[in-house]
């Protein structure tokens, strides 16, 4: 990963609501997260689970609950958080599919739609409310959950 993460670049096309920004299959977009991920799958699912549930869980719990359960099931109910929120659509394949036979793919795509739509999960919940705050601007998500 890059050394300062308030530097992640967007990789893909814009935003667009029902539609990802980037393929499955899209995972050297980002070689070094790739690799990092292919290695660390628990740490990117912490990141991206954090971010998902708004900050409710922190990265590190997170991040326990994927390499002490079943990874495949906890990646797939993250995947459909984080579809639901962005209105994205169940493809190529179920969300327990995809987590189960291909979670690098699945978590590298995931982490790259959260950063095209201006949310860097490195930086945690806590660190992005911080960097819109200070840019001045408005949450692309908002917790469903209140703390």
């Amino acid at each position: 990963m890059t050394s300062n993460p308030e530097t992640l670049e967007p990789h893909g096309k814009l935003p667009t609501k029902g539609q990802w920004t980037t393929g499955l299959y899209d995972c050297w977009e980002d070689p070094s997260h790739c690799c990092f991920t292919w290695f660390c799958p628990c740490i990117t699912f912490g990141q991206i689970a954090e971010i998902v549930d708004g900050g409710i869980i922190s990265k590190s719990a997170a991040c326990c609950i994927y390499t002490h359960g079943m990874s495949w099931l906890n990646g797939a109910i993250y995947r459909s958080k984080l579809r639901r929120l962005f209105s994205l659509p169940e493809e190529p394949y179920s969300d327990s599919f995809i987590h189960c036979c291909c979670c690098v793919c699945s978590l590298t795509q995931e982490f790259r739609e959260l950063i095209n739509r201006g949310i860097n999960p490195s930086l945690g919940w806590e660190g992005n409310v911080e960097k819109w705050k200070r840019e001045g601007v408005e949450p692309p998500i908002v917790p469903t959950m209140s703390r």
